[in-house]
């Protein structure tokens, strides 16, 4: 009888954890795969349910924050969707890579080109986006998601702290603190190249030693070896000299 409450006691809550839970995955929402630094560069995904049961989704708009433009935004093709970037003039330029950069990307739309997201699924486009702002703790990006009934949802509420998560809050991307160094891998690269070579040099400098070290093994192997005769001759001639005092002494 207990085994049986406890059975369903458990059954009831876990059904309490997937409805609680579903609310907090029930919005466009977006992640980065890795870690989203300040000053770095760094690959995000939108992750877009479907929240209805008779119709798909068929289109989504991400804007892109207008008050920290990237220089660079580039979206992954996602097969079965359309994918058109819009470009608008910034009111101040930005640098990126020593030049100036006077445009930016202001939006970027998907379009199912046949049943897009059906009910029951969800679908991920991945952007690789950069450089981060240094300057922010978080970017906020509006989406508008369209289903194929012609409903529109837009998600453009921004969550404030403190506060209750709004009904149809907007993606926000969390940036975590600047990486030490992130701009010069490359020279870290370098560094653990240059580190290499010495092994490398005393490697070879260790190979050179031990082929050096050869002749003189063979040398010592050969004045062992003559050694070894030297005394073998030696014991000959004591034995030759008793045998010959032997013999004269039975001749005489």
């Amino acid at each position: 009888m207990k085994a049986s409450r406890l059975a369903a006691a458990g059954a009831v809550a876990a059904s309490a954890v997937v409805v609680l839970s579903a609310p907090a995955f029930a919005h466009v929402s977006v992640e980065p795969e890795g870690t989203a630094a300040q000053g770095a560069y760094a690959v995000v995904g939108f992750r877009v349910p479907n929240e209805r049961d008779n119709a798909s989704t068929t289109r989504l708009e991400i804007s892109f924050p207008a008050e920290h433009p990237l220089s660079s935004v580039m979206p992954e093709p996602v097969p079965g969707w359309e994918i058109k970037v819009t470009k608008s003039t910034l009111d101040k330029p930005i640098e990126a890579h020593g030049r100036q950069i006077t445009e930016a990307v202001s939006k970027v739309t998907w379009t199912a080109d046949g049943t897009g997201i059906q009910p029951g699924y969800f679908q991920k486009f991945p952007v690789s986006v950069g450089a981060l702002p240094e300057d922010a703790d978080e970017l906020v990006f509006k989406a508008v998601q369209t289903y194929s009934n012609d409903e529109v949802v837009r998600w453009i509420e921004v969550p404030q702290e403190g506060q209750e998560e709004p009904e149809n809050p907007a993606p926000v991307l969390e940036l975590s603190a600047a990486e030490d160094g992130h701009h010069g891998s490359a020279g870290s690269s370098d560094a653990a190249d240059s580190a290499e070579e010495p092994a490398a040099d005393a490697s070879a400098a260790a190979g050179t030693t031990t082929e050096a070290a050869e002749p003189a093994d063979s040398t010592d192997t050969t004045a062992r070896v003559l050694g070894v005769v030297g005394i073998v001759v030696g014991a000959a001639g004591v034995a030759y000299g008793v045998l010959a005092g032997r013999r004269r002494g039975t001749a005489a």
